[in-house]
């Protein structure tokens, strides 16, 4: 079976290494909604500030996932390069997140993790 265009939607050919890659897509998308319920947890100066950014801030990213890049099909295709691109974004806040709440080192190998598993979602067979 040939995918109809590259990602995780389509006909995928899988192979030990596009297996690997979407358990590790699926792990850094649950550690994203994480670091950022992190972040917002930590960043707030009041309580209330604190809960609406910690439930808030996975909550939009979750939102933006379902509705443009959700594996089973988004709601809403983007052209490929606008997908990518929107993908990496959004995983790459997490990265940021971290980085804010003063996880650093993990925050890199989260980001270069993100990277590494788009790049072999959109170019392996």
């Amino acid at each position: 079976m040939k995918m109809a265009r590259p990602g995780p939607v389509g006909q995928r050919q899988w192979t030990p290494l596009t297996a690997t890659n979407a358990g590790l897509a699926f792990g850094l998308e649950l550690a994203m909604l994480a670091a950022l319920c992190y972040w917002g947890f930590r960043t707030g100066s009041t309580p209330v500030i604190r809960l609406l950014l910690g439930i808030g801030a996975p909550a939009l990213a979750a939102t933006v996932w379902g509705l443009f890049l959700a594996a089973g099909g988004p709601k809403f295709r983007q052209p490929l390069g606008v997908e990518i691109a929107l993908k990496v974004l959004v995983l790459e806040t997490a990265a940021l997140a971290l980085h804010a709440s003063g996880r650093s080192t993990l925050a890199v190998v989260f980001a270069v993790l993100a990277v590494v598993s788009v790049a072999v979602e959109y170019t392996a067979n």
